[in-house]
Parts: structure tokens; sequence; C-alpha cells
């Protein structure tokens, strides 16, 4: 069974969308108190929740559009970063960092093969830490990535990819499979779901020409990569929420969402940088992980 390795692939597909306009986000999410469990499923009496800061950035440098406004051939950089902070309670030091801070940039290209294919290139580089002091940031903590993903286009609201991509996340360069899936429907009624930057899907109903009322739900996450008495470790921390979400459109291509809802459950645990950790079996059913808890989100996000 996989497990972090899924949001190690989904880093790799950047912030490329169906829009290649570009477009800056600026994120804040607030995941409530709830019980600790540890790696056999007892709990511990402790309490944690966490609040996640994040920044996103899409920069076409180049870009060629169809009848449909849908890119065709594209040049972007895409940059991200984030950072988490717990307050933990009765959790014990070996838990894990009190802070993860990551930070990533990609250069993409996008280009027609046939009417139906195309291809999207990545490369990129990123830094993940348990801590925010730059003079401690070294190799141990980058982690670099590419790859190559053919992208069928279905229909004209849906593209459906897959191919190799390759990062450093064992330390050494390993290939692994990209998927990228892309759908939506347009109208009063609107359904949305993406794998590109993360899991997304919202269903949502357009009140106005300016309040569209959704139901979303996100799996997204982050980590620290760490050396610790000559092992190399990944601490990890990824969460699923669904909430209600008012999106408001402002002045231009300004918009704010506010999304009140539940966080499921949230995983977070050390993991040894080797393919027999990264692929384990059974044993890896019960991670240590936080129960549900309430969870809400802020979002100011403009394209230009």
């Amino acid at each position: 069974m996989f497990k972090m390795l899924g949001l190690s692939i989904i880093l790799m597909i950047t912030l490329t969308c169906v829009k290649l306009n570009a477009q800056i986000e600026l994120k804040t999410e607030y995941l409530g108190a709830s019980g600790f469990k540890n790696a056999d499923n007892v709990k511990t009496g402790g309490k944690g929740d966490a609040r996640v800061f994040s920044l996103s950035a899409r920069i076409p440098l180049s870009l060629q559009v169809d009848e449909n406004n849908k890119p065709v051939k594209a040049w972007g950089i895409a940059l991200g970063g984030s950072y988490t902070s717990f307050s933990n309670h009765n959790i014990g030091p070996d838990f894990g960092p009190s802070k993860i801070a990551d930070a990533n940039i990609s250069l993409f290209n996008l280009r027609p093969i046939s009417e139906k294919w195309s291809i999207l290139a990545m490369l990129g580089v990123g830094v993940y830490t348990g801590h925010t002091d730059l003079s401690r940031v070294g190799i141990s903590n980058m982690l670099g990535n590419g790859g190559v993903i053919f992208i069928w286009h279905i229909k004209k609201n849906l593209d459906a990819g897959l191919g190799p991509v390759i990062n450093t996340l064992l330390g050494y360069p390993m290939i692994f499979p990209g998927v990228y899936v892309n759908w939506s429907t347009q109208g009063d009624y609107e359904v949305k779901v993406s794998m590109l930057d993360g899991l997304q899907a919202s269903i949502g109903k357009r009140l106005s020409d300016h309040l569209k009322l959704n139901l979303v739900a996100e799996f997204d996450g982050s980590m620290a990569l760490e050396n610790s008495g000559g092992k190399k470790l990944m601490f990890t921390h990824q969460y699923f929420s669904t909430g209600l979400q008012p999106q408001l459109k402002l002045a231009g291509a300004l918009s704010i969402s506010a999304t009140a809802g539940i966080s499921a459950g949230r995983a977070a645990y050390y993991q040894q940088r080797t393919l027999k950790s990264i692929f384990r079996g059974d044993d890896d059913v019960h991670n240590p992980h936080f129960g549900a808890a309430p969870y809400f989100s802020l979002s100011l996000k403009y394209g230009f």
C-alpha cells in the first residue's frame, strides 16, 4: 500500500491546469483539536490541532490558446510554499517536528502532439524541512523532480493523463507513475474533479454573477525530509477535508472563498526513505493519526 508516495508524485504535477492564466492564491487553514492514536491504533490521551498557511502562483512565460480559450502550447513557472504549525498536548517529543516549511519551484511545458493528445513536461526542485532556519537547510532537505505526462483530451471538459515522473525522495532518482485528471462542467451547477496539486473535487451552484456555493472535498498535506541517527527520514502530515464553501467574486479577477466543514482525519508519522518503507504492506494500516475535527479555511485568489 502506498503511503506519502502519493503526495510526492502529486507534487510533480505542480499547478498546471486547464486554464493556464497567471494566478496567485493565498490560503490559510485550521484543523481543530482531536484525539491522537499511536501506530497500534490505541488512544494515547493526547490531542492536537494544526494551522496551515500556503501561497501558490503560476506564471505563464508564453501561451497559445485555441478558439475555446484552452491552451495548446505553454511555457510557465509554478511556485508553491506552505507553513504548517502543530499545537499538541500530551503526545510526547517523539511525535515529530512542531512545524513544517515546504517550498518548491517548477518549470513546465505543454504542447500538442496530435488533435487528441498533448504532452506535459516538468522539471523542478523543492525544500522540505521541519524548521524555518535557512542556515540549517542542506541537500538532505531537498527533493528534485521531473517527468513527462501524456494527456488524452477525451472531451472538451475532460482530460486524463499518465506518464513517468522522477524524484529523489529516496536520496537518488527513482521513476514512479504520475497521474493527471481534470474534469469540469459549466452552467448554473458546476462539477470539478482534479488531480493536479493534491486531490480536489467540488459541486457548486451559481447563485449570482458574483456568488457561488460549493460543496468541496480535498486531500492535501506536507512533509519534512530529515536525517536522524544516520537514517534518512520523512515526516508526513496528510489530511482529508470536506465542507461548504461560499465563493465571492470581488472586483476584477479577485475572489475570496471560505470553507467550513470537517477534517475526517489526518495522519502524522515518520517513515524511512527506503523502498521497503515506502512500499510496505499491511503494517501501514494503522499509522499514527488524529481523529475527525472541525475544519476551516479562507482563500484569496487573484488571476491576471
